[in-house]
């Protein structure tokens, strides 16, 4: 396999796999609708596109290209537009999509790529931006296990990690939200235990306790390693960060799917239902879970 991929969305996330998969010797074909973002790529050794279409121009058969963009109307955009990459790739090229796509969109976005032989792989990636800068994040792949097995070169760049073959079209996304919808019940556990220890009368000094979580424990995890991080950053007040808890579409889609196949998930529905009401109801508990977004994703405090 050559060293020689086009990536599609410049963010956070795709940024800094094309800073690794550069210093990895590989040649990184750059493009997002941000002319600044390629521009940046480009002063990093990418060679930057200015469409899609000169994205495909610029790389051989077969050609690779990695999407990194939003979940819903912008994969489709990006995909099936006007400028959509199946207007400029052939039969036999592969798409990556690596956002964090609905695994039923993934499915569909499968079926009709497959139509004009293009091969669509739909992958959940977890680690966060310092993960993926580190090479050390987790992989889970959704699509044929031949193309799959052909891009190994890939994933060894990318990250030290061994990478997950799912299955089918949409397993791998399929099992990203399930991870997402865990995660939400882990982070919740999290908050509302250390909103019970600021509570009490033992003025515990936050810092000192999530050191001795850390330190070996039977819930020492990198999520409480980031809520250390995030009071030494922040302080143990966390005055900083906002009540109102974002929140993106897989905690949703992990209730709605459990729903569908009659299995009760009360602790990941009472977590999203909280990111929900957060902004009606101000707790030191959602201080908590921004405060975690902030440090292990690099979302807005």
């Amino acid at each position: 396999m050559k060293k020689e991929i086009g990536f599609v969305g410049l963010g956070k996330m795709g940024m800094a796999m094309v800073y690794r998969l550069l210093k990895k010797k590989w040649c990184v074909v750059a493009y997002d609708i941000n002319p600044q973002a390629s521009l940046n790529a480009k002063r990093k050794g990418a060679v930057e596109a200015t469409s899609p279409k000169e994205l495909a121009e610029s790389l051989f058969p077969q050609k690779i290209v990695f999407l990194m963009v939003p979940a819903g109307k912008p994969v489709d955009q990006a995909l099936f537009g006007k400028q959509g990459l199946i207007h400029v790739l052939k039969k036999g090229d592969i798409v990556i999509d690596g956002g964090n796509s609905f695994f039923k969109d993934s499915y569909r976005r499968a079926a009709r790529l497959k139509k004009k032989g293009i091969y669509y792989l739909d992958i959940g990636i977890s680690g966060g931006p310092v993960s993926i800068k580190q090479g050390k994040f987790a992989i889970m792949v959704g699509g044929e296990k031949r193309v799959f097995e052909k891009i190994q070169p890939l994933f060894r760049a990318l990250s030290d990690t061994i990478p997950g073959y799912m299955g089918k079209s949409g397993a791998g996304h399929f099992a990203k939200m399930i991870h997402n919808g865990i995660e939400y019940g882990m982070m919740q556990a999290l908050a509302e235990g250390f909103s019970i220890l600021k509570k009490s009368s033992f003025n515990f000094h936050l810092q000192d306790v999530a050191q001795v979580y850390s330190q070996n424990s039977i819930i020492t995890s990198r999520l409480v390693n980031w809520l250390k991080e995030g009071f030494e950053e922040y302080g143990e007040d966390l005055k900083k960060a906002s009540f109102d808890v974002a929140h993106t579409g897989e905690g949703e889609w992990t209730v709605k799917t459990a729903k569908e196949l009659k299995i009760p998930v009360p602790v990941i529905k009472s977590a999203f239902n909280f990111r929900i009401q957060s902004k009606k109801n101000p707790s030191f508990t959602g201080r908590i879970l921004s405060t975690l977004r902030a440090v292990f994703g690099g979302h807005k405090i």
